[in-house]
């Protein structure tokens, strides 16, 4: 039994607390966050207790902390679990900045502890049916990334203050998985984008809009297009086309029904929002970690991993803002 430590009680908090509490492998001992009302009420939900972090670092019982707090507090706290010989997961990003996420990498690989990346796309069924279709060649070579990834809405301008933006917030996620399909490090990072949806985002130096392209050394492509407005739902989709094929992952539908009369075909919208489409991915995420950790191995997304993607981002910036490519790796320190 895996003792656990949650770190944030928000909304994403929340998906994780009950998740550890199902898992039959898990316990959910504590919880903290920086709203006492929000803790307390999750801790009391789940039978776990209310503290702070020294007392929880102290804690020998403890074997993981999952980190579902802000941002800007994610790599400090990942160095004080890391110290303190934990074995930590944390919800993307590590933090806004690469030399940051660097530093707190080195202090994870000195400590020698076990650390997870929350990509929960990963470990979407369908993701990651698709993903064992291209390791076993079922299209032969990959050629050609196109992911689509659009949400239902722009979030309040409160939160795109603290984001980072919509690279390192949103298409984040997007450039993880091209280099999971790809399977090959992009040399070339090509972004055009511009605030269609929302003013206020416009007005905070952001963009709700974007096409990404993606180019690796051996010709290999991924475009990522990013949208913060998709009024029929939340819109998840991939293509990869190869030298003998293609695969595809389409939008999960509220629900399988198709109304087929005489004036049409009627279909259902995709799911509301990311909660609710991935919601397995959420699940299967922590299973994965649970037995890599009883079984002192596995595969997941690692603080490279989260570098990387971050590394991508940056990059798609610094090509908005100069009109041209931009190589990752000299953005590297």
């Amino acid at each position: 039994m895996l003792n656990v430590a949650l770190l944030g009680a928000g909304r994403i908090g929340q998906i994780h607390a009950g998740n550890i509490a199902a898992h039959p492998q898990c316990r959910l001992a504590y919880v903290m966050d920086v709203y006492a009302p929000a803790a307390n009420a999750l801790a009391e939900k789940y039978g776990a207790k209310v503290a702070d972090l020294d007392t929880i670092l102290a804690d020998s019982a403890i074997d993981l902390v999952a980190i579902c707090s802000a941002t800007n507090t994610h790599a400090d706290l990942i160095e004080a679990a890391a110290r303190a010989k934990k074995a930590i997961f944390c919800e993307k990003p590590v933090d806004l900045s690469l030399e940051r996420v660097q530093k707190c990498l080195a202090t994870v690989r000195d400590a020698g502890v076990p650390l997870m990346i929350g990509f929960n796309r990963r470990f979407d069924p369908s993701m990651a049916h698709l993903q064992a279709c291209l390791r076993d060649g079922e299209i032969g070579e990959t050629e050609l990334v196109t992911i689509s990834s659009r949400d239902p809405g722009a979030p309040p301008p409160e939160y795109v203050k603290v984001s980072g933006g919509l690279f390192r917030d949103m298409t984040i996620h997007d450039f993880d998985m091209a280099r999971w399909l790809l399977n090959e490090e992009p040399i070339s990072v090509f972004a055009s984008a511009a605030a269609l949806v929302d003013p206020q985002i416009k007005a905070l130096g952001d963009v709700d809009t974007a096409v990404v392209t993606l180019t690796c050394a051996s010709g290999k492509m991924a475009v990522i297009t990013n949208s913060r407005r998709a009024s029929y739902g939340y819109d998840q989709r991939i293509e990869v086309h190869g030298s003998e094929g293609m695969l595809q992952v389409t939008n999960q539908l509220e629900s399988q029904l198709v109304k087929s009369v005489a004036n049409g075909v009627v279909a259902q919208k995709p799911q509301h929002f990311f909660l609710q489409r991935y919601a397995d991915a959420y699940r299967n995420e922590l299973a994965t970690f649970i037995e890599a950790l009883a079984k002192g191995e596995g595969h997941y997304p690692s603080g490279n991993d989260g570098l990387q993607a971050l590394l991508l981002a940056d990059a798609a910036l610094a090509s908005l803002q100069s009109g041209k490519p931009v190589a990752p790796q000299s953005l590297l320190s």
